[in-house]
């Protein structure tokens, strides 16, 4: 698609004050129609065939994120092809590849070197997934690897890397370690408990659902437990005991609460506990039984885009799939993939395809 011949009109959502403030909502998304962007220098326009939803588009709408501003387009990931670019003679030209969702975290492997921030219902920067074109900076977008399509790695990026640096760098998931993964089901949860597996670590997993957990067991995992019952610690302790020593390498989590003090005696003496996620108020609390074990505590937030092209070559090595739970169909269906995560019953990733519109047809 040559530049001359890109539509110049498409399709977004917006972000925009909810009509209804008694709702749960502070802001709405809105399906809106603007000009296609125009390239700057070193900027390629991808045509965004997918885009993933994360529980960060909730939260946006709740008001519960930094940095929200009216206006903004929503969606921080996004796969499709480079339809055009600054420079004619581009040899991402017409590639399939997905869009990397932070800036400020290039390569630094303790934290971000400048200003982090993501893309998707906020101005720094002012750019987001939930569109028919995007313009982007050609060092910020990725290839797809062979195996996947534009839906399955537009659910990639942001969960992804989260789970490539929780569960890979920070929690060391490899070959005979035993690691429990909490929450499994959910987006971030799931893919770690893929990348665990393919490393060889031994996963177990807690859910508020035994169905999650039977479907679990087919990815690899060796045994979980429904967190709902009271001495799930109990029944965990006793799958571990089939399995080696009987003690945990590590604990990858996103509630918090009481986790420290409901996992801490299944630790291994040094053993990880690894936060990417904390319910809203809430508190880790470690005593003097956690220090004497030498129990360690890493937060652990998305990752830089080193981590992210890292963990995308090793998916590709191992063929790794992203498991989709639900496929909206349409930009103007999008509040389906709010409904759906607010129910929080998904499997997988949710994302939307995005069929061009009338305007964005040649």
């Amino acid at each position: 698609m040559p530049l001359n011949k890109v539509p110049q009109r498409c399709k977004v959502i917006v972000l925009r004050k909810a009509v209804d403030q008694t709702g749960p909502y502070k802001f709405d998304a809105v399906l809106e129609e603007r000009d296609v962007p125009s390239l700057k220098d070193g900027q390629v326009l991808v045509k965004i065939e997918a885009a993933g939803f994360n529980h960060r588009e909730v939260w946006i709408r709740k008001g519960l994120y930094p940095g929200i501003t009216i206006g903004s387009v929503y969606g921080a990931d996004g796969a499709g092809t480079v339809v055009a670019s600054s420079d004619e003679n581009d040899p991402l030209l017409s590639k399939k590849v997905f869009l990397v969702p932070s800036r400020g975290w290039d390569s630094d492997p303790h934290g971000p070197e400048s200003k982090f921030g993501v893309i998707g219902g906020g101005s720094s920067p002012p750019i987001g997934t939930f569109t028919e074109f995007v313009a982007v900076g050609r060092k910020y977008i990725i290839p797809t690897p062979d195996h996947l399509s534009s839906e399955e790695v537009a659910v990639w990026p942001v969960a992804g890397v989260t789970a490539w640096r929780a569960a890979i760098i920070n929690a060391g998931a490899d070959k005979g370690r035993n690691i429990l993964i909490t929450g499994a089901g959910g987006g971030v949860a799931l893919l770690a408990v893929q990348l665990s597996v393919v490393k060889g670590a031994n996963v177990f997993v807690t859910s508020g659902s035994d169905e999650r957990i039977k479907k679990l067991l087919p990815l690899g995992v060796k045994g979980g437990v429904n967190y709902k019952h009271e001495d799930w610690p109990v029944q965990l302790g006793t799958l571990l005991q089939k399995e080696g020593n009987g003690l945990l390498d590590a604990v990858i989590d996103s509630a918090g609460r009481d986790i420290v003090e409901k996992t801490s005696k299944l630790l291994k003496p040094g053993g990880k506990i690894v936060a990417y996620g904390i319910d809203a108020g809430g508190k880790l609390s470690f005593s003097m039984r956690e220090i004497l074990r030498n129990i360690q505590f890493r937060g652990s937030t998305m990752g830089s885009q080193k981590d992210l092209e890292d963990a995308t070559n090793f998916i590709t090595e191992k063929k790794l799939v992203p498991v989709i739970s639900h496929t909206i169909d349409g930009l103007e269906s999008i509040e389906k993939g709010f409904e759906i995560l607010e129910k929080g019953e998904q499997f997988g990733k949710v994302v939307v395809k995005i069929r061009p519109s009338q305007a964005a047809r040649l």
